[in-house]
């Protein structure tokens, strides 16, 4: 089955249409500041001249709020005017399936998006990809994470913060590393979305929306000069 995946949940725009994260074609932007607006039409008009896809799926959170809306009503759009099924797949569940994917043998794999200030988005996963944990948004500590005889990973771009806690305080594990430049692509989303595809786990566009977590709280607008 070939399936259209969308990834917003960061700066990074990612599309990848193929049957699976070895086989697929992808096209990705990133920058400073959000280009989604701009640019996610675009890399989908590209993504489409490759191949027709028989569904739909979608990085649902958590993330940019801003993101996350734009690619989860891109996903809606083409699941209803190319009357396809739409999945949803938690943003630090294709993280995790991209970093077995890169860094096979870890037994535990626990992603972190940044949420700002100490806090971060995260769950942790097996060896197996399977989730031992929710996904939760963590004000991070020197103990959030006990140390384990069993290789841990934490990626993302909010694991830095964890790794610099622990060097400031009581030093990092032997057992613990970091992928702090890892970022979320959309190839990463094939394997979650072909098992809820597979299980029949469809989403409804008229209802479907993002899993932000964190409620959205406005900021002030700034005075302009």
């Amino acid at each position: 089955m070939t399936v259209l995946c969308i990834e917003t949940a960061t700066k990074i725009c990612s599309v990848a249409i193929g049957t699976s994260a070895a086989d697929c074609a992808l096209f990705e932007e990133s920058a400073e500041r959000y280009i989604h607006a701009e640019r996610l039409h675009i890399l989908l008009e590209k993504a489409l001249k490759t191949a027709a896809p028989d569904a739909i799926a979608v990085s649902i959170g958590p993330g940019s709020y801003t993101g996350l809306r734009i690619g989860v009503a891109a996903a809606k759009g083409l699941s209803f005017g190319l009357d396809v099924p739409l999945v949803g797949v938690q943003t630090l569940e294709g993280m995790t399936q991209a970093m077995r994917a890169a860094q096979p043998g870890m037994s535990r794999y626990i992603p972190m998006l940044d949420a700002r200030r100490m806090e971060v988005y995260t769950a942790t996963f097996d060896a197996e990809g399977n989730r031992l944990s929710e996904t939760q948004s963590l004000i991070l500590e020197e103990d959030s994470f006990a140390p384990s005889a069993t290789q841990t990973l934490f990626f993302g771009d909010g694991s830095g913060k964890f790794e610099q806690l622990l060097s400031e305080g009581r030093g990092v594990p032997q057992n613990f590393s970091f992928e702090n430049d890892f970022v979320p692509g959309a190839s990463g989303l094939f394997a979650p979305a072909n098992a809820r595809l597979e299980a029949s786990e469809i989403e409804d566009p008229a209802y479907f929306e993002p899993f932000y977590l964190k409620d959205f709280i406005a900021g002030k607008p700034k005075r302009l000069l």
